[in-house]
Formats: structure tokens, sequence, C-alpha cells
């Protein structure tokens, strides 16, 4: 049988929405506004 209480234990609290953010905003990611802005400024330099 399943229990439980150990397998809540197993698992750490989640991150609270200020420090996701944060760790979001850190990160070097590319996204589609990125890559389009990207495309435009190209075009627009040919």
């Amino acid at each position: 049988m399943i229990n439980f209480d150990e397998e809540i234990a197993k698992y750490g609290p989640s991150m609270e929405i200020s420090q996701a953010e944060e760790a979001v905003l850190a990160s070097e990611m590319t996204d589609i506004g990125d890559i389009i802005e990207k495309i435009l400024q190209d075009k627009k330099d040919n």
C-alpha cells in the first residue's frame, strides 16, 4: 500500500512566483518575438 507521508516527503516545495519569475527572466532564451525582430532587422539592413 502507498505510504502518502513517505511519497510527499520526496518532493520539495515549489518556487514562489517571484523566484520563478527571476529564474525565467535571468535565462537568455530566444523566443518567437526575438526571432521575428532579428528577421525584420536583417531585412531592413539589406
